[in-house]
Parts: C-alpha cells; structure tokens; sequence
C-alpha cells in the first residue's frame, strides 16, 4: 500500500531558471524606475538646499576671512609702531629692514602703475568674427591661466608690487579658480577681476603685450567679448599684505 501511494502521488513543482531570471530583470527594472522618478520628481538638482547651504557656508567664511585680515592688518600695525620705538638699531639697519619689508610685500608701496580688468563675456554670446565657431561655456569665462598669465607678465615687467582685487600678492601667494570664482588667500572673488602693479607703465604695458598666453586670451576677447581693459595711474598706494607669512607644511607621525 505505501508503494501504490506514492507512485501515485502528485509530482512536486520545478522552478524554471528562465522564469526566476525573468522576474530579477523586471524587480531590477523596477527599482531603477523608482529611483529615477526619485530623483527627478523628488529632488531638484539645480537647486538642491545641500549645495545652496554649501554656497552660503563658503560666502560667510570669506566675509569671516576679510574681517581677520582687516584685524590682523590693525594689530601688525601696533606691532611695527611699537617695534619701531627705540629698537636701537641704526639708520642703515633701519633702511635695510624697510627694502626686506617692501621686497616681501608687508609693507605699503606707492607710485606710477596700472590696472588689468578682466571680464565674463555674456552668456548668450555669439561669434564676433565671421568663421569663428560658436562658443562653448568654458570660451566665455575667465579661468585662472588668464589671470596667473597677467600677473606673471607684470612681474617680468618689473612690477614692485602687484595687489589681486583687494590683496597683495607675496611670494606665497596662490591664485586659483574654483569654477567662475576666484580663491586668494582664504577668501572668495567674482568677476570682474582687477589686478593692479607700481612699476614702470611703459615696462609693465610692454610686457602685457608680448605674453604669448594673453596674446591668446585677446584671441577671445576680439572673437567672444571677454573684457579687458587697461587703466594706467600717474600715482596708486597697494597695502601691504596683512596675513600671515608662516608656512605650513605637512609633518611625518613619527
């Protein structure tokens, strides 16, 4: 009797591999459906709160930034008074100590210079010149070769002292840009950007104008609008860098 029953038992049910990786594929498809529509419908990209309190965040520590430099140029200025009072040195140690200071860009320097102002060209800009292609958005801002090119010229013009915006540039000073903004020393500029040298105008000027690498960034200046302009100044004051001249540096954990 137990043989009889079980031959005439109901087969048991075979799952089908066909039909498992079928219903995988339509699950995967599924949540990758779910997510898009997520991401789309759920979260605004461009203005993700995120990235606005990102923004906002960087804006308030360079405001943060201006007011320690303004405070530290204050208490540098104390300092040197002070400093300067009976310190037993002699006139020519005090004439020496001033040309270190005017070299390292501490102090202030004033005389003949000019003013290089470089521009965005617009948004919806078009070729100014028959045959040029039509502009991609890199072609319409400036980048931080085209400043670093200015500044480098000045300085193989003879420049005495170059400020960037509202600071002085010493020898460690970085110029970078971080998409169309600049980042100097800690603080954070939009264009248009300025850069102003004391020096020879006619020395300064000709070296603006045999840089190869502003040559090429005229280029784009005649065939888009990017902005350049040259102010020269019988007379200019540049302040003397106010930050701090300590280098740091990373240190083996020993």
């Amino acid at each position: 009797m137990s043989n009889s029953a079980d031959s005439t038992s109901t087969p048991s049910r075979r799952f089908r591999p066909v039909r498992l990786l079928t219903g995988g594929v339509f699950a995967l498809a599924g949540l990758i459906f779910w997510t898009s529509f997520n991401t789309a419908h759920g979260t605004n990209i461009r203005t993700d709160d995120s990235m606005l309190r990102l923004s906002d965040l960087i804006q308030e520590r360079s405001r943060k930034n201006a007011d320690l430099d303004d405070s530290a140029a204050g208490m540098r200025s104390q300092v040197d008074a002070l400093a300067g009072r009976g310190n037993g040195n002699s006139a020519a140690e005090n004439e020496k100590l001033a040309g270190l200071e005017a070299s390292a860009g501490t102090s202030k320097i004033d005389g003949t210079g000019l003013t290089v102002t470089l521009t965005d060209a617009p948004p919806n800009a078009t070729p100014r010149i028959p045959g040029v292609p039509d502009p991609q958005p890199n072609d319409l801002v400036i980048h931080q070769q085209d400043l670093q090119a200015v500044v480098n010229a000045l300085w193989q013009g003879g420049a005495k002292g170059i400020q960037v915006m509202d600071q002085r540039l010493i020898s460690t000073s970085a110029v970078r840009c971080v998409g169309n903004t600049l980042i100097l020393q800690g603080r954070v500029y939009s264009p248009p950007y300025k850069v102003t040298a004391v020096g020879d105008r006619g020395a300064l000027r000709k070296a603006l104008d045999s840089s190869p690498s502003i040559q090429n960034y005229l280029q784009y200046v005649a065939a888009y609008g990017l902005g350049w302009k040259v102010d020269q100044h019988d007379a200019v004051t540049l302040p003397g860098y106010s930050g701090t001249v300590d280098l740091h540096y990373a240190k083996p954990m020993g």
